[in-house]
């Protein structure tokens, strides 16, 4: 929250909320097809490290650019599920697309959060660490999102019988790429004694170059101090 010049004004954590905003208010009497959106953003975290884990490096920082998924369709025949499923297989792609080792985790229901009625997260491994790292994650909200934003579904109608039923949309967001967390992971996973080899699907974009070498003859850190 930032407050200034008799405004307030809030810094956010990913670009789902804006886009679940735009939804606000909206009723639709029907959704042959889903709504999908990809959401490029900068977001910001209140705490970089969590209770002193991951405070060095750029893996978990205060601010960091995230490409994310975000879907909107019906609430009717299980069709989120399916989606949910669809979507959580584009995150895996992109992560075979650069060559990373994954596994996909599914959630269990004591861990997700109030919104989420599904999870998949998404986890990379990191050598450094010996370990895997959370690097997505793929959610379906149902309709707990939709009410809160008042995205309506079905007959448009403002005197129905008791028997109908209020239906709200469904909504899923799921990461693409976190682009720090995912800086770190190419580094780890594809340095050599030379330097970082750059994944076969990025060369294009990096001017034919095959490889980021290490610099030679790099100062110290007792060098670079001021004296």
């Amino acid at each position: 929250k930032v407050t200034g010049d008799g405004e307030e004004k809030y810094l956010i954590a990913t670009s789902e909320m804006p886009i679940a905003a735009y939804h606000r208010g909206k009723w639709f009497t029907e959704l042959k097809e889903p709504l999908k959106y990809a959401g490029m953003s900068s977001c910001f975290r209140k705490e970089a490290g969590a209770h002193g884990r991951d405070t060095l490096g750029i893996f978990r920082v205060h601010q960091f650019d995230k490409l994310e998924q975000f879907l909107v369709c019906s609430p009717r025949e299980e069709e989120s599920w399916r989606h949910l499923e669809e979507m959580i297989r584009t995150s895996e792609e992109f992560c075979e697309s650069l060559g990373l080792p994954y596994r996909t985790i599914n959630i269990c229901s004591g861990a997700l959060n109030n919104a989420a009625a599904k999870k998949y997260d998404v986890e990379a491994w990191f050598p450094a660490s010996g370990a895997f790292r959370e690097l997505v994650s793929c959610s379906n909200c149902t309709d707990y999102q939709a009410r809160g934003v008042n995205c309506r579904f079905g007959p448009n109608l403002r005197n129905v019988s008791a028997n109908n039923v209020k239906e709200y949309c469904h909504m899923l967001n799921g990461t693409l790429c976190a682009i720090t967390r995912t800086m770190c992971c190419i580094c780890e996973n594809y340095q050599t004694e030379e330097g970082v080899v750059i994944p076969d699907v990025l060369r294009p974009y990096m001017m034919g170059l095959e490889m980021l070498k290490f610099a030679d003859n790099v100062p110290s850190a007792e060098e670079t101090e001021p004296k």
